[in-house]
C-alpha cells in the first residue's frame, strides 16, 4: 500500500498528510468498494441525489454548438453535504451538429471558479459512468470546468459483459472518429474559455483509455492550448506519439496493474521531458484511483487525487 515508486522527490508520508488536510474541503473520501453501483443507466451512484444548479449563462454555447441544457438532477456519492452539493453546477449539453453531434457533461465551479477548462476522457465505460462523473465533480468542485464528452456514441462497453467479447466492442469504436469527437471537444474547450479570453491555457485528465488518448492529444495539440496533461493508467499508448508532446504530463499508475507495464511509462516520461512526472502506487491495479475497490484502494485514490490537484493548480490555475 502506498506510493513506493516514483520519479518525484514526493514522499508517500507528505502525501498522506496532504491528503488529510484535503478533507477541510467537505468533500470525502471515495469509500467505492463500500457501494453498489449500476453502470447501465444514466445517472450516477447511490441513492444521494445532489440538486445541482442548472440556472447559468450561457452566453455562447449556441455560436459553437447546438447545446441542450438538461434540468435533469445528477447524482453523487453518499456523504456530501448541501454546501458542497452547491458549489458545481452540471449541465448536459450536445456539441456539434447533424451526425457528427457527440453528448458531454460539464461541471462547473460556482464559487471561486478560475476561469479554466478541463477535458475529462472516460474509461471504455463512458461518460456516463457513475466514478467518471464523480472525479469531474471532485475536480470542478476545486475551482474548474470540466468537460466530459461521450468518445463511445452511446455505445460504451458494458460492465460484466464476457471478456472475450471486448475486442469484437473494441473494434466498432473507429480510433479516428474517436479522435475526431475529441477534437470537437477539445475546439469547445477553446471556444468558450480560450477565445473568449477566460484562459490561456485548458488541461486534460484521462482515464485508461481516455488515459492513453491524453498523450495523442496533446502530442497533436504541440502546446498550442492545453498546458498540462495527467493520464491516469493509460491504455493503448503509442510510444512514438510521447516525443511530440510539449508540455508536461503526471502519470499515475499502480505496480500491480497488468495493462499498464511500469517500464512503459517510464519510457514515456523519459520521452516527454518537461517536467513529466511518473507516480507509481505499489499494490494497486487498473482503475484504482477513480474506481477503488479496497480501504487500501481508497487511501491511495485520495493520495492520487491530492497530487492530481496541486499538479493542476501549479501548471494552469497559478499561470491562468
Amino acid at each position: 500500500m502506498g506510493l513506493s515508486v516514483t520519479t518525484t522527490n514526493v514522499s508517500a508520508p507528505a502525501l498522506i498528510a496532504a491528503s488529510s488536510a484535503s478533507r477541510s474541503l467537505g468533500r470525502p473520501l471515495y469509500h467505492h468498494h463500500r457501494s453498489s453501483v449500476s453502470v447501465s443507466p444514466p445517472p450516477i451512484l447511490s441513492s444521494r441525489i445532489c440538486k445541482l444548479n442548472f440556472k447559468i449563462s450561457l452566453p455562447s454555447f449556441m455560436k459553437n454548438a447546438v447545446c441542450r441544457v438538461s434540468g435533469s438532477q445528477v447524482k453523487v456519492e453518499d456523504g456530501i453535504d448541501d454546501e458542497s452539493c452547491e458549489l458545481v453546477n452540471g449541465i448536459e449539453l450536445s456539441i456539434g451538429e447533424g451526425a457528427d453531434t457527440i453528448d458531454a457533461y460539464l461541471f462547473k465551479a460556482v464559487k471561486n471558479n478560475n476561469g479554466t477548462g478541463i477535458l475529462l476522457l472516460s474509461d471504455v465505460l463512458g461518460f456516463q459512468e457513475s466514478s467518471t462523473k464523480d472525479f469531474a465533480y471532485r475536480i470542478a468542485c476545486n475551482g474548474y470546468n470540466v468537460l466530459v464528452p461521450d468518445l463511445f456514441r452511446g455505445n460504451p462497453w458494458v460492465k460484466h459483459q464476457p471478456k472475450d467479447m471486448f475486442q469484437q466492442w473494441l473494434a466498432t469504436q473507429d480510433p479516428q472518429r474517436v479522435a475526431q469527437d475529441i477534437d470537437m471537444a477539445a475546439k469547445w474547450l477553446v471556444d468558450e474559455f480560450i477565445a473568449a479570453g477566460v484562459t490561456e491555457k485548458l488541461g486534460i485528465v484521462g482515464f485508461c483509455y481516455g488515459g492513453g488518448r491524453v498523450i495523442d492529444v496533446l502530442a497533436k495539440d504541440q502546446g498550442a492550448h492545453f498546458g498540462t496533461g495527467v493520464s491516469f493508467y493509460g491504455t493503448r499508448i503509442n510510444p512514438s506519439a510521447a516525443a511530440d508532446v510539449k508540455v508536461p504530463v503526471l502519470l499515475i499508475s499502480g505496480n500491480n496493474d497488468p495493462l499498464c507495464p511500469v517500464n512503459l511509462f517510464k519510457d514515456i516520461e523519459k520521452s516527454i521531458g518537461k517536467g513529466s512526472r511518473l507516480l507509481v502506487f505499489e499494490g494497486r491495479g487498473h482503475a484504482f484511483a477513480h474506481r477503488p475497490e479496497s480501504p487500501e484502494d481508497d487511501e491511495d485514490a485520495e493520495q492520487a487525487f491530492t497530487v492530481v490537484r496541486s499538479w493542476l493548480q501549479e501548471r494552469l490555475a497559478v499561470n491562468n
